[in-house]
């Protein structure tokens, strides 16, 4: 698409050829080049079960509940169980090695202090956390102070990687046009983001195979595109997998699978 390499030549200037793919085309001076890591695609041999977040936010979410959907996981080998952080540390006791700890941070608004979420992603990381799926600053994207929101996931994108923690940002596509969508996948693959996700599930609208199609076409393959948000059965599932996304955020489970 070459409204994407526009927008990169608007935002980066004219810069050398990528070496990743994507469509931005010209190298982003990423804070990790990706050049020589493996693609980030679904591989069907695995099964869905693998690319699954098995996922419980709601306000009300119980105890048993967690306990609940991790053993649910670790029947399935789920890629990871995201919660809530209050549920950190129980959780990490009940899941298996092969299922990875995920918690929320910024969340669900996309509107906190800078340095109040670097203060929360820390605490969260220190508990033993082993991925993180932060809002991007969704408010400062949408008052044209984009670089704001790139400043922040950079941030946390380091603090991430020197703590071997997995970083997916959730951009909450429902609230963006075409061209926000693009200019915030960009950013946040320049940053060091390991994935760009579509949805935290409260905003006005989920995932849509548009908006997944549009995330990969822009990162292109080498940093993974998560897909959240009103997916409740395994057609909805596929369809998102068609698109490009190699992992998917979904409450239910059993009906994905």
């Amino acid at each position: 698409m070459q409204k994407i390499e526009k927008i990169a030549r608007r935002l980066f200037g004219d810069n050398p050829p990528c070496k990743c793919g994507g469509g931005h085309v010209i190298c982003l001076g990423c804070a990790v080049c990706r050049a020589d890591k493996p693609d980030q695609i679904y591989d069907p041999n695995a099964g869905i079960a693998s690319i699954i977040d098995a996922t419980l936010l709601k306000a009300d979410t119980t105890q048993a509940q967690v306990n609940a959907l991790c053993d649910l996981a670790n029947d399935h080998k789920c890629a990871s169980v995201c919660v809530n952080s209050h549920f950190s540390h129980p959780l990490q006791l009940r899941l298996s090695a092969a299922v990875k700890s995920c918690t929320v941070v910024n969340f669900p608004l996309g509107a906190g202090y800078t340095y109040a979420v670097a203060a929360e992603s820390l605490a969260v990381i220190n508990t033993g956390i082993e991925e993180l799926d932060m809002v991007q600053n969704l408010s400062a994207v949408k008052s044209g102070h984009i670089l704001h929101s790139y400043e922040l996931i950079r941030n946390i994108a380091e603090l991430c990687r020197s703590n071997r923690v997995l970083l997916k940002v959730i951009l909450e596509t429902c609230y963006l046009s075409e061209d926000e969508i693009i200019a915030c996948c960009l950013y946040a693959k320049k940053a060091g983001a390991e994935f760009v996700k579509t949805s935290t599930g409260f905003g006005t609208a989920g995932a849509t195979v548009e908006n997944v199609r549009l995330m990969r076409e822009t990162v292109g393959p080498k940093i993974g595109v998560k897909a959240s948000g009103g997916i409740r059965n395994r057609e909805q599932a596929l369809a998102m997998i068609e698109a490009g996304a190699n992992r998917i955020g979904a409450s239910s489970v059993t009906a994905l699978l």
